[in-house]
């Protein structure tokens, strides 16, 4: 029997949508799952933005105060798509409060603040997962059994790019997101931090690395109202930008390979440039965001001048099989999110946890603090 599980969204802008639409999808794709999500309330701050959320999506009620989402016995579980500064306080909350809690990346401003809402994940006994929605491209899933599997033979070395021009603009608004306090660390946090989990996602734990980054955009102008997304404000005062536009990372994982991780928010003439090519010692697998459905292969025993081949990924990868009948359909970011939606429900309703969990957060905020460290005072820094 299907059970009824009250779910809220704490914060929507253009996450928290994401987040809404994958909950009213997620019976259509996985109809044998044992609990489906019904939309009890949406907190959202800015006037007018709950109302208009509920009377789109269907929520049952609204607030402007996310702590009424956490004292309303309806909910049983939270999406947190609030600005990076509150999620910690709202995660905790949430989860003292016993609910389950889906929380977007980077799960605070420093590793102190991830390893807090993992405690009290933990402590509760309550289901938490995280916004690492670029491993669940069924291409990945396939790059990472192939690579597990040794068909292309010791892994040798990796690069991760994530590349965007969303901040390139020079009228961007001087928001929340390039303030030290409120932000975080800028890009490591909004983009670095897809790429760590992928890198530990494919290739296991990292250990140590050294990290340079770079301000290429030092002033902006603040908005003179409520903003959403990314969006530019011109004539007002400036203000400097606090954090991180670029990042370049090398890497040691605990296998012996090597890796080399950049990430770029105001790269003109890239949109959501984001892969990896991973190299072994008999052949490579690389991945391409904007070409979500393909795998790039080179495997064999020819070493030098080996062709490589384009896979299209198919059922049997991942979850593929959930939207697609057959190989070379496209999918889009709003599936990823739906396969995310899929596994917080299922561990929920197993109490067993399906896909990144509070602790993947803290291997990647960790990974972030140290890349942070390394720029800073220069050298290597190690994991623990």
């Amino acid at each position: 029997m299907v059970k009824t599980l009250g779910v809220a969204v704490v914060g929507f802008g253009w996450m928290g949508r994401v987040h809404t639409q994958a909950y009213a999808r997620v019976p259509h794709h996985f109809p044998d799952l044992a609990v489906r999500p019904e939309l009890v309330t949406v907190a959202e701050e800015v006037p007018g933005r709950a109302e208009e959320a509920a009377a789109r999506y269907g929520f049952a009620s609204t607030a402007r105060d996310w702590r009424e989402v956490a004292a309303d016995p309806r909910v049983r579980a939270v999406s947190i798509t609030a600005p990076n500064f509150l999620h910690r306080e709202i995660g905790v909350a949430m989860a003292e409060a016993g609910k389950h809690i889906w929380i977007e990346k980077p799960v605070g401003l420093t590793a102190d603040d991830t390893r807090a809402v993992a405690d009290a994940v933990t402590k509760a006994g309550v289901q938490g997962t995280v916004g690492f929605n670029y491993r669940n491209a069924p291409a990945v899933a396939a790059a990472r059994e192939l690579i597990a599997a040794g068909e292309i033979g010791t892994v040798t070395h990796v690069r991760i790019r994530l590349f965007s021009d969303y901040a390139a603009h020079p009228e961007g608004a001087l928001t929340w997101r390039y303030e030290r306090e409120r932000g975080g660390s800028g890009v490591l946090g909004d983009l670095a931090s897809h790429g760590v989990d992928l890198a530990r996602f494919l290739l296991g734990d990292i250990t140590s690395l050294t990290a340079d980054t770079a301000v290429f955009v030092p002033e902006r102008a603040r908005p003179t109202g409520a903003t959403s997304g990314h969006s530019r404000a011109s004539g007002g005062e400036l203000g400097p930008v606090e954090n991180e536009d670029y990042v370049n990372c090398l890497l040691r994982f605990a296998s012996g390979a090597r890796g080399v991780l950049e990430a770029c928010r105001v790269s003109v003439g890239e949109q959501n440039n984001y892969g990896f090519e991973v190299h072994g010692t008999k052949g490579a697998v690389s991945w391409d965001f904007r070409r979500m459905g393909e795998l790039a292969v080179s495997r064999g025993t020819a070493y030098q001048d080996q062709s490589v081949s384009t896979v299209y990924v198919g059922p049997g990868h991942g979850e593929y099989a959930a939207f697609q009948p057959g190989s070379a359909n496209s999918m889009g970011y709003d599936d990823l999110k739906v396969i995310e939606a899929h596994h917080f429900l299922r561990s929920i309703a197993e109490g067993t946890a399906y896909g990144p969990t509070l602790e993947d957060a803290v291997h990647m905020a960790g990974a972030l603090d140290a890349m942070s460290r390394s720029a800073e005072r220069g050298g290597w820094v190690e994991l623990g």
